[in-house]
């Protein structure tokens, strides 16, 4: 199934880091788990929130004790849950998502944790996918695999899906990140491969609270922890409203590498900007062949020419 790799040094977070100064007063990274880390302890931050300062009001009126006792039996409830849970205080805390600036305070894992330390490469793309590209996807799944790097992506339909049964169907560890809580799945159709991913060895990964539904506004920050975790970033298909677009842009700000499939280049104009350069910073690249992707990211493995068809 090839070897295990440690992440290279180039792959860390190059991004700069955003500020602002909330009610506690203190120049703080952008994101809440940032946040979190630098004033020392949630209960720290919401008592900036919620009681003010000297020179400042409180932001929200103060928390009834009854919510306080609901969040303690939730959090009381995780004990019970085949669940890993990690904060960011946690030596187990993914290096991957240390890296980053943007990164959730929590992560619940079920499965094999150890693969948050392993190389990931995220393959993703539309829920609407060509059955051409669930064939690439697959493809890139299982040669990528085959190599060591552990196949990441989101259990969406489509192009999630196909990388994620190819890479089962191969033997090749799998990660997905959910949008939901480890408690749900979406689609709930994928609800058997979420299990066959467990049950293989591999991991279902979330940053929201177990019981989480899905809703719209968390597969934009699913996609920045899957950015994240892995490596690199690669785009099958996509149109200029899919998500897999925005994570190509997180895993850009991320300082990973992002590959982006010439045909998808040749059809999307935000994918040839991605490529020409948008704006200053690193680039996409376009990738004609599973070389382009390896070579890259393990410069001395030698691989038969195969071209995407």
């Amino acid at each position: 199934m090839g070897h295990t790799h440690k992440r290279p040094d180039a792959g860390g977070s190059t991004a700069p880091t955003t500020t602002r100064r909330p009610s506690g007063g203190v120049d703080q990274p952008y994101g809440n788990a940032a946040m979190v880390e630098q004033l020392g302890s949630a209960v720290t931050l919401l008592q900036s929130i919620y009681h003010g300062t000297v020179d400042q009001q409180p932001l929200l009126d103060p928390v009834p004790s009854e919510v306080i006792e609901r969040a303690a039996a939730e959090v009381a409830s995780w004990a019970q849950m085949p669940y890993r849970v990690v904060s960011v205080f946690d030596e187990a805390y993914p290096s991957s998502l240390r890296d980053i600036h943007d990164r959730p305070p929590l992560i619940f894992t079920e499965g094999d944790a150890s693969l948050l330390e392993r190389t990931g490469v995220a393959i993703v793309g539309t829920r609407t996918a060509t059955d051409l590209g669930k064939r690439r996807a697959a493809k890139l799944a299982r040669d990528i695999g085959k190599h060591g790097f552990v196949i990441v992506s989101g259990l969406a339909e489509g192009i999630d899906t196909a990388a994620h049964t190819a890479a089962l169907d191969a033997d090749i560890p799998t990660v997905a990140v959910l949008g939901t809580g480890l408690t749900r799945t979406y689609p709930k159709g994928n609800a058997t491969l979420a299990r066959r991913i467990v049950e293989s060895g591999g991991a279902l990964v979330s940053q929201f609270l177990p019981k989480t539904s899905p809703i719209a506004a968390n597969f934009p920050q699913r996609n920045i922890t899957m950015s994240g975790l892995a490596v690199a970033t690669i785009v099958v298909e996509a149109s200029h409203t899919s998500g897999a677009r925005m994570q190509a842009r997180a895993a850009l700000r991320h300082g990973r590498s992002v590959f982006l499939l010439r045909s998808l280049v040749e059809q999307h104009e935000w994918a040839r900007l991605l490529v020409q350069g948008e704006q200053p910073g690193p680039r996409a690249r376009a990738i004609e062949s599973i070389d382009d992707v390896v070579r890259n990211l393990q410069p001395s493995v030698p691989l038969p020419a195969f071209q995407f068809g």
